[in-house]
């Protein structure tokens, strides 16, 4: 698929900035808008309504509102990569603005990377690498971009005494999501049995699972955005997620927990994010794991990513922040290479230091396609 001819047939003073119906669709879309670009929403028949009627864009002048201008229904997600809907879309001038949301409903990704031909600004190679059962995946970028990551372990047997660990295990009704529980080299396959009796993992979900160190710290997610068209790394801003039942839980005393989890098992399922600041001693450190991580995507293989681009525009390291022998260190357990699903990391300083005004991601990503395609660059920000 040659994306340059798609561009080239575009008209850019008419592009269309494209997602997917749920994730990070309101923020891109907001920050689309504010730029001057059209944007088009690709929504599931029957969750459209946030998309087609709740967020749509009505009136004109002062009494305008709203952020999406079309929508496209489709019965499923995978009817993105139907020919007609591809059709449509090109005929728009899209580009399409990439998440994880979007990537996890095609379980071969190559169909994606090679078969849905239209522009995707970001990295549309590095989405895998994600996904730790690849050959190669974001733990071992990681270590060779020489950033720290907590200890893994290959199987139970593996984990040292008194250690304990954080067991990711696919869901049993989300199954391309994950749970998350704790344990010990002495508890594991108890805590592993209680977890599919309650339903919470699959009952195979530990022939994929991953086991490593339990990091005590604040957790903290660093959003950067990195510009193909200055070279420069931004931090946009710093968050952590909310998850439930787990805010639940820690809302009860001590007492009331112990009691409660006799009836409810506790689940640490992402449902939303709280913007947080981090102290100025530990931005450094950060833009140092960020510089990094950049330098070491561009130096992938072509197997790994053909276009040699390496990561384009917002990736996040989530990670939590440690206090060690009296001093501080960010351990990474977790990378996104596209658009984190945190909307609020715009209520956080760090654009304002930079821009001079706060921004959200999707607001830096309009900026960026304007700045793109005032250069005459696009083609160095898409995929």
């Amino acid at each position: 698929m040659d994306v340059s001819s798609i561009i080239n047939g575009y008209d850019q003073k008419k592009l269309t900035v494209g997602v997917l119906g749920g994730h990070s669709a309101l923020d891109v879309s907001h920050g689309a808008k504010k730029h001057g670009f059209k944007t088009l929403c690709v929504a599931r028949k029957g969750r459209e309504k946030t998309y087609d009627s709740y967020y749509r864009t009505k009136g004109q002048g002062p009494r305008a509102k709203g952020c999406i201008d079309d929508t496209i229904l489709v019965d499923t997600f995978e009817d993105m990569l139907q020919k007609k809907t591809v059709e449509k879309l090109q005929k728009m001038n899209t580009i399409f603005v990439h998440n994880r949301y979007f990537w996890v409903y095609f379980p071969d990704f190559k169909k994606v990377e090679e078969e849905f031909a239209v522009p995707i600004f970001g990295s549309r190679h590095l989405l895998k690498l994600e996904e730790r059962d690849q050959p190669y995946n974001q733990n071992h970028l990681l270590r060779d971009a020489g950033i720290r990551t907590p200890k893994m372990y290959k199987t139970p047997k593996d984990i040292d005494l008194g250690r304990m660990v954080i067991v990711k295990a696919r869901e049993a009704q989300r199954k391309y999501e994950r749970g998350f529980f704790l344990a010990t080299a002495t508890d594991f396959d108890d805590r592993v049995n209680a977890h599919i009796k309650s339903g919470m993992i699959s009952p195979d979900a530990m022939d994929d699972a991953t086991i490593e160190e339990f990091i005590v710290g604040a957790p903290v997610n660093f959003n950067f955005f990195y510009s193909p068209l200055t070279g420069e790394l931004e931090l946009l801003g710093t968050d952590t997620r909310r998850q439930t039942n787990l805010d639940g839980f820690l809302r009860m005393t001590a007492e009331d927990q112990m009691w409660a989890k006799q009836f409810m098992p506790v689940k640490m399922v992402e449902t939303g994010h709280i913007a947080v600041t981090v102290k100025e001693s530990i931005l450094e450190k950060a833009f140092d794991l960020g510089e990094k991580f950049v330098a070491q995507c561009k130096k992938l293989p072509k197997k790994l990513d053909p276009t040699g681009k390496g990561i384009i525009g917002p990736f996040a390291l989530q990670g939590a922040v440690v206090t060690e022998d009296g001093k501080e260190d960010i351990v990474i357990f977790d990378v996104s290479f596209r658009i984190p699903g945190s909307p609020g990391t715009f209520a956080t300083p760090y654009t304002r230091y930079l821009f001079g005004e706060a921004m959200s991601v999707g607001e830096r990503i309009g900026m960026e396609l304007k700045a793109a395609v005032g250069e005459g660059r696009l083609g160095e920000v898409v995929t």
